[in-house]
C-alpha cells in the first residue's frame, strides 16, 4: 500500500515537472508575453501573495460558503423530494417531468435571473448552487430507492412491517450508495454553479476575482484564483469519497 501511494506520488511529480517545463520551453520558444502565458515565476508570487499573504482568503471563503450552503439545500431536498417520488406514483408522474423540463434549461441562463430577483450577494449564489445540485442527486435517490431488492421487501412484508418500516429499514439504507454517487457528482457542479454566478455579478469570490483580473490582462493572479478553485474541488471530492467508503464500505470508489 506504502509502496504504490510512493509510485503514485512520484508519477505525479513527474508529470508535474514534465509540464512545468513544456510550459517554460513554450514561453521561451515562441515569445509569448505574460498576458498570454505568464512565466512560473509570476505565477508563484501571484500564489505567494494570495494563499501565504493571504488576500484571496476572503474571497475563497465567500465562495465556499455558497458551495458548501447550496450543495447541502440541493441534496436535502433532492433526497426528500426523490424518496417521495419514488414511493408515491401519482407524485412521480406529477413532479418527475417538471424536473426534467427545468433541468432541461441551461443553467447559465437561468443564473442572471436568479440574480436580478436574489441580488448579488450570497443568496444567488446559494440558489445557483441549488438548482445545479439538486438533479443527480434527485435521479440518484430514485434509482436507488427503486433498486432494492424485492426479495427483502417481500421479507419485511411478510412479517408485518408497515411501508414506513420497510422505507426507513431497507430502501433508504439500500439507496445510500446510489445517493452517495449523485452527491459525488453534485460536488464538482457546485463550484461550477458558484462560480458561474459569481462571473455574472458578484462582489466578491474567488470568480469575482478571475473576472476582474480577466479585465486586467493580470493571468497570474487568475491562475493563482484557479488554482485555489482545483484545490478546494479536489479536496471536497477526496472527502466525499471518503464519506462514500465509510457507509458502504463494501464499496470501492
Amino acid at each position: 500500500m506504502i509502496a504504490d501511494r510512493l509510485k503514485t506520488l512520484l508519477a505525479t511529480l513527474t508529470t508535474l515537472a514534465a509540464c512545468a517545463l513544456a510550459w517554460e520551453a513554450a514561453i521561451w520558444l515562441f515569445e509569448l508575453p505574460p498576458f498570454v502565458l505568464p512565466p512560473l515565476t509570476s505565477i508563484g508570487q501571484a500564489l505567494y501573495q494570495g494563499w501565504v499573504v493571504g488576500t484571496l482568503y476572503e474571497h475563497a471563503a465567500f465562495t465556499l460558503q455558497g458551495t458548501a450552503t447550496g450543495l447541502a439545500i440541493g441534496v436535502v431536498v433532492a433526497i426528500v423530494l426523490g424518496s417521495l417520488v419514488a414511493e408515491i406514483r401519482p407524485l412521480a408522474l406529477a413532479v418527475y417531468p417538471l424536473v426534467i423540463a427545468t433541468q432541461s434549461m441551461p443553467t447559465v441562463a437561468i443564473a442572471p435571473l436568479i440574480v436580478v430577483y436574489l441580488g448579488i450577494g450570497l443568496p444567488s449564489k446559494v440558489a445557483t448552487v441549488a438548482l445545479l445540485c439538486f438533479f443527480p442527486v434527485f435521479v440518484n435517490t430514485i434509482v436507488g430507492v427503486r433498486g432494492v431488492s424485492p426479495a427483502l421487501i417481500d421479507l419485511y412484508r411478510a412479517f408485518g412491517a408497515s411501508r414506513l418500516r420497510i422505507f426507513l429499514d431497507v430502501k433508504l439504507p439500500g439507496a445510500v450508495d446510489s445517493i452517495m454517487a449523485g452527491i459525488q457528482i453534485a460536488v464538482v457542479l457546485a463550484f461550477v454553479g458558484c462560480v458561474v454566478s459569481e462571473f455574472i455579478a458578484s462582489p466578491r469570490g474567488l470568480g469575482h476575482i478571475v473576472k476582474t483580473f480577466a479585465s486586467d490582462l493580470n493571468v497570474s493572479v487568475m491562475f493563482a484564483a484557479i488554482i485555489g478553485l482545483g484545490v478546494m474541488g479536489a479536496l471536497a471530492g477526496a472527502m466525499t469519497r471518503a464519506a462514500h467508503r465509510a457507509l458502504v464500505p463494501w464499496r470501492r470508489t
